[in-house]
């Protein structure tokens, strides 16, 4: 008869072994597990089969959260009160390969189902003999399933950083024009097919036919996943607020292209507009070092920058490589004149920020945006007189200067010219409402994707997938 030691023991090393399934730092677990995150999926071999007791595992991108898993005998895994965040997801066991998945972007109370995908050791020597376009294909885990409506804009944050965030999509979507392919005599079959797919996605976007073109840029992409074809499909997406999936495009996009400066824009552009917003920033330093002599990404940092009140660390040496480099660019020279407005106080960089705007306007005398922040500067100096010339001038060169007139509005109350100032300040809130019906006219134009994420279980088995 067994004795209850012995008993005792057997229980108390099966909760051990059940406990080391999901391991979970104690500061990790949120007491309120409906504002935590669940996370399933299947892991499966490259024949689609369920791999058994696979270890899966789950860490956060600052490393404080992790969890691990053993799939089950259906390949199963799943991982509850997850707090939100940016993840990382690794599957791995002894004769087969490693599967990787990532950025995971988790938010509070969302049920997410990934699949992952193990090769054998001899599957993918073979698999890496194989075309890039099915390792590709075979990787993706969402679809896009229709259109909704326009004003569902899912946007967060103040309405300066939702316009920022929408221009910077429409930027990195400027990136792709003018990259149709032509036909070429001398291109193999497959890449005359993905480039006639590109053609036909490029009409359908220009008529208004949204779903029809990212279904052509997918299959362009599919059939040759070029570094073209792969940054025209994500950045549709992007365009269309499908972050998630262009985040993936544009993740296994600059693994196949690490050297591609507009493919590591458009990640950290994605990551930035769905709500990561630091590690997009973080992104979008490492393209401006990926080619420091390309001036697109520094521009997109200027975007950024304005929304910014103090300077992120390490963005203001940037532009001053900008400006160096580029010496006769004057958006280089009004940037790095911005990052030095916008040190901490007392770094005494005034004296510079002046120099830099007069060269900016030096060389593009029609840039509002350097008057404006000229004025800035000799407001904060109390040089009323040259800051009121350098609002009027911004008021003349810019488009909708609601800016400009406010602070000009502000200088005339310090002067005490009530009149004047109340003048500017109508000026400002009329501008204002005109620009926010403009910017909503243009949200309305945008038809946002509505895409569902693939968990096809290899199995007939009840899925454990919970409801999106």
């Amino acid at each position: 008869m067994t004795s209850f030691a012995a008993r005792v023991a057997r229980v108390f090393g099966v909760y051990v072994a059940l406990t080391a399934m999901s391991v979970v730092p104690i500061h990790s677990q949120d007491k309120n597990n409906e504002k935590s995150a669940i996370v399933t999926g299947i892991v499966a071999d490259s024949e689609n089969r369920p791999v058994e007791n696979a270890t899966v595992s789950l860490e956060s991108e600052d490393h404080t959260h992790k969890f691990t898993f053993q799939s089950d005998s259906h390949g199963r895994y799943r991982f509850e009160a997850v707090p939100a965040g940016n993840y990382e997801l690794h599957a791995s066991k002894s004769g087969y390969g490693v599967a990787n998945n990532g950025p995971v972007v988790l938010h509070r109370a969302e049920s997410k189902s990934v699949e992952l995908r193990l090769a054998t050791e001899a599957a993918g020597a073979t698999a890496r003999d194989d075309s890039a376009a099915i390792k590709f294909s075979d990787e993706i885990h969402f679809n896009v399933a229709g259109v909704s409506d326009p004003s569902n804009l899912g946007g967060h944050g103040s309405e300066t950083v939702l316009r920022t965030k929408e221009t910077l999509a429409k930027e990195t979507a400027l990136l792709n024009r003018g990259a149709a392919v032509q036909p070429n005599n001398d291109s193999p079959p497959t890449a005359d097919i993905a480039n006639a797919h590109v053609r036909l996605a490029d009409v359908a976007e220009s008529e208004g036919r949204p779903l029809d073109a990212v279904r052509e840029y997918q299959q362009a992409a599919e059939l040759q996943p070029s570094e073209t074809h792969l940054f025209a499909w994500g950045a549709d997406l992007l365009l269309h607020r499908a972050f998630e999936p262009a985040i993936e495009v544009f993740t296994k996009g600059h693994r196949l292209y690490p050297n591609s400066v507009r493919m590591l824009l458009g990640l950290s552009v994605a990551t930035y507009d769905q709500g990561a917003m630091e590690q997009g920033k973080k992104l979008l330093l490492e393209a401006c070092d990926l080619n420091p002599a390309d001036p697109t990404p520094y521009l997109f940092l200027g975007t950024m920058l304005e929304t910014e009140k103090i300077e992120p660390a390490g963005w203001t040496a940037r532009f001053k490589r900008f400006a160096d480099v580029h010496p006769e660019n004057a958006l280089a020279h009004y940037y790095y004149a911005v990052a030095l407005g916008k040190q901490e106080p007392g770094s005494g960089t005034l004296a510079d920020i002046e120099p830099e705007l007069k060269r900016a306007i030096e060389i593009d005398p029609q840039l509002g945006s350097a008057y404006l922040e000229l004025g800035i500067l000799y407001s904060q100096l109390k040089d009323y007189p040259d800051a009121i010339s350098a609002f009027q001038k911004a008021i003349e060169m810019t488009p909708l200067p609601a800016e400009a007139h406010y602070r000009l509005g502000q200088v005339y109350s310090h002067l005490g010219e009530a009149e004047k100032a109340g003048k500017e300040i109508e000026f400002f809130k009329q501008i204002s409402e005109q620009k926010k019906n403009e910017a909503e006219r243009e949200r309305q134009k945008i038809q946002q994707f509505v895409y569902t994420l693939r968990s096809q279980s290899p199995s007939p088995t009840p899925s454990t997938s919970e409801p999106h």
